[in-house]
């Protein structure tokens, strides 16, 4: 028996978003939420949409940005699926790169993953909400793409 885990590509999310909005500054932290206003998920083991109405909080204190996206997909099949997706974006890696306080940024040199989690009672997705999962993310084009894989 192995106790090194696999990762296995299973969709990507391509969410549109529109402007952020400021919600304020605290103490050497600053506020934004960032709307969801659709999207499209294609992959071998679900395709679908992203459905308008949810968002992305973020919080960045100096150089790290803490993110926590809610929102809802519906499969092709009709199925609606709860997604709540934190993780963290920031500089990093040997390019010597520095953040500047937006996501859009070249990939390289640039930490940006994600850890979501999944809800739904629709039979034929259950293994979502069974399943640990690590998004992969990049701005690319004004859309936020983020490549999830599955952990075996």
């Amino acid at each position: 028996m192995t106790f090194t885990p696999s990762l296995t590509f299973a969709f990507e999310i391509r969410a549109e978003v529109a402007e952020p909005l400021h919600i304020g500054h605290g103490d050497g932290e600053r506020t934004e939420f960032t709307p969801i206003t659709g999207g499209s998920v294609h992959g071998p083991r679900l395709q679908g949409t992203v459905l308008a109405g949810g968002g992305d909080w973020s919080s960045t204190r100096g150089e790290i940005c803490g993110l926590e996206a809610r929102y809802l997909i519906r499969a092709d099949d009709g199925a609606v699926i709860d997604i709540v997706n934190r993780g963290y974006f920031h500089a990093g890696g040997d390019s010597g790169d520095q953040y500047d306080g937006t996501l859009k940024v070249a990939e390289a040199g640039y930490y940006f993953r994600t850890s979501p989690v999944f809800r739904t009672d629709a039979p034929a997705h259950r293994w979502l909400a069974e399943t640990v999962f690590v998004g992969l993310a990049r701005e690319e084009d004004g859309d936020i793409v983020i490549r999830i894989y599955s952990v075996g």
